[in-house]
């Protein structure tokens, strides 16, 4: 299991009421939803270390 590391995140209220209706509409939570959305965007960018589970 890989260790997770806090982090402060500042969005603005327009762009959080979008993540937070996106993971409600996935059936995720909003940390979730945000997880994805990064991951997603390092594998799209070929920025992952080969190791790296896709069931995030």
């Amino acid at each position: 299991m890989s260790v997770k590391k806090p982090f402060a995140l500042r969005l603005d209220e327009k762009m959080m009421k979008a993540v937070e209706k996106w993971a409600a509409d996935e059936f995720r939570s909003t940390n979730g939803q945000i997880e994805w959305i990064v991951y997603e965007a390092l594998k799209k960018a070929g920025r992952l270390s080969k190791g790296k589970s896709e069931d995030t």
